[in-house]
């Protein structure tokens, strides 16, 4: 077998085979089943999955593993991801699918962050008020005009968030039925979520794991052999304070945002910090 860069004759096949650690491959195991799950869910089978796996194997080689001045080559990703030269070309370019951040996302989102944030917005115990559609004071209409760029009419806002469960309306006024934006319905957001969240979850994760940058901050709080009414509380207590930071880092994105464009300074990073709460019954 070629060792080395050198390409052998079966240039699908890496030229220097690794055995994983063992701790690595049991880490897998547990991060696919939910995973497979999930995925029997939707009755997305094992062939599918197989061909989605090449196209990111092929998409990761080609955007995060070229040589510095050196084009990448079908040959090459072949050689580093074990996907065949024939399918290696066949997805190089490919569009990716699921990465468009949905409209009611994007822009739900920032109005929620808003609504939730801004004193203007919220009552004496600090929670987002019911706004009128449009009137001379604070309205839902004014809300969607500060954030939208775009032309966005607050009535399609409305009745797409009526449709999700992230709004009501009762005697003329819009009120907010969450804390934070987590549509109760429409796979599209949902899904989008899951993508994203769990993505970065686990990008922080195999980061620190790979050690090649300072660690990201990763804790949790872990106990077996609780009974239902612990779980009750725990489960209660974890909504409350992690809902109280969410909101704290929400406002001061918000401040740091408005700082920002007012010394017409321009960012390319992305923050998200996150927070789940699970619990099961043990076997």
């Amino acid at each position: 077998m070629a060792s080395g860069g050198a390409a052998s004759s079966a240039a699908n096949v890496p030229a220097t085979p690794v055995t994983p650690p063992a701790s690595v491959v049991a880490a897998l195991k547990r991060i696919l089943k939910p995973l497979v799950r999930l995925l029997l869910h939707f009755q997305i089978t094992f062939p599918y999955l197989s061909e989605l796996l090449k196209s990111v194997y092929v998409d990761v080689a080609e955007n995060e593993l070229a040589l510095d001045d050196k084009p990448q080559t079908d040959t090459r990703i072949s050689l580093l991801t074990g996907v065949h030269r024939k399918d290696t070309r066949r997805l190089r370019g490919a569009l990716k699918e699921g990465d468009v951040l949905p409209e009611v996302v994007s822009v739900g989102a920032q109005l929620v962050a808003k609504w939730v944030s801004d004193t203007a917005y919220l009552d004496s115990n600090d929670s987002p008020v019911a706004l009128p559609l449009r009137g001379d004071g604070v309205s839902f209409e004014g809300l969607v005009l500060s954030v939208c760029k775009q032309d966005i009419r607050p009535r399609v806002v409305i009745d797409e968030w009526q449709r999700l469960g992230i709004a009501s309306v009762s005697d003329g006024k819009i009120s907010l039925n969450s804390d934070a934006f987590i549509p109760q319905s429409g796979i599209e957001e949902k899904a989008f979520y899951l993508g994203m969240n769990v993505a970065d979850h686990l990008s922080a994760a195999s980061k620190n794991i790979r050690m090649d940058t300072s660690p990201y901050f990763e804790r949790c709080v872990y106990y077996e052999g609780l009974t239902d009414g612990s779980i009750a509380q725990l489960k209660a207590m974890s909504e409350v304070e992690a809902m109280a930071l969410l909101k704290k880092l929400n406002k001061k994105s918000l401040e740091l945002k408005a700082e920002q464009e007012s010394a017409g300074a321009t960012g390319s990073r992305r923050f998200n910090t996150g927070v789940y709460v699970f619990h099961e019954k043990q076997d």
